[in-house]
């Protein structure tokens, strides 16, 4: 449908979402950009002390440098896939759990007091035995990735798969719809809102294992590169490794947040 077959009220509220949406975007930048010249000021006089706060214009500087030696993406590349592994194994183990668990309630009682104790346990604590059991290579950083993550999933789609409309569960079970009937065609595609949100948790949380695992047994990777910085007193080295971070972590949610617009249209057509 072209703008011009809208009633003028629709297109008057289409005008105002517009200028919404680009008032938010320029704020957004604007509050960015206003912090990091108060940063770079506060250095570069000297009101901080910029060896150890860094600065913008240092970060940048650290960064070339790290990009003309050959190791930035290197090192990137290190911690984006060790991400990405663990994001996609702790989603789909944790969805395949929530499955199981919401298939039946004994399994489900039974295995919830350990799923509780399981999430509230911090995950670095078994850092050595993820050491002994794994090595010290990339695996232990991906298993503690999968950690961190796929608790918060299997209890995220268990609260989804669990907030299915009853009146719509009754409805099918009383014309005879059966189990696996009632997951497939209720269940899973009313879950869906869930599963975006999990998504959206697990971005974060993956990023939190693959680090935490980087600070513990790598020799690459953007955790290293803050381990070290921090051991010789490279805070610059440190800053811009955070940054990094930062940009890497927005782009994956960004990414999955166009996953839910993408689902969201669909749905809606």
């Amino acid at each position: 449908m072209k703008r011009s077959d809208y009633t003028k009220e629709h297109q008057l509220y289409l005008s105002a979402l517009k200028k919404k949406n680009f008032t938010v975007g320029f704020a957004r930048v604007f509050i960015l950009i206003f912090l990091l010249g108060i940063w770079e000021t506060a250095a570069r006089l000297n009101w901080v002390n910029p060896f150890i706060t860094s600065s913008p214009s240092r970060v940048a500087a650290t960064l070339k440098d790290l990009y003309l030696a050959g190791t930035l993406f290197y090192h990137i590349g290190v911690t984006l896939s060790e991400t990405l592994i663990g994001f996609v194994v702790a989603v789909v183990a944790g969805y395949l759990v929530a499955l199981l668990l919401w298939w039946s309630e004994i399994f489900r009682r039974t295995a919830e007091p350990y799923l509780v104790v399981i999430n509230a346990l911090p995950k670095i604590a078994l850092g050595p035995l993820i050491i002994i059991w794994f090595g010290t290579g990339v695996k232990a950083i991906i298993c503690m990735t999968v950690l961190v993550g796929v608790i918060v999933s299997t209890m995220n789609m268990l609260g989804g798969f669990m907030d299915t409309d009853e009146n719509k569960l009754l409805l099918l079970k009383s014309m005879g719809a059966s189990k696996l009937q009632i997951l497939t065609k209720l269940v899973v595609p009313s879950s869906l809102p869930a599963f975006i949100s999990m998504l959206k948790i697990n971005v974060g949380m993956a990023w939190i294992g693959s680090i935490m695992g980087e600070y513990i047994v790598s020799k690459a990777g953007i955790g290293y590169l803050i381990v070290y910085g921090g051991q010789v007193f490279k805070l610059d080295l440190v800053m811009a490794s955070v940054f990094v971070l930062c940009v890497l972590a927005a782009g994956m949610y960004a990414i999955v947040a166009a996953v839910e617009k993408l689902c969201l249209k669909s749905r809606g057509g």
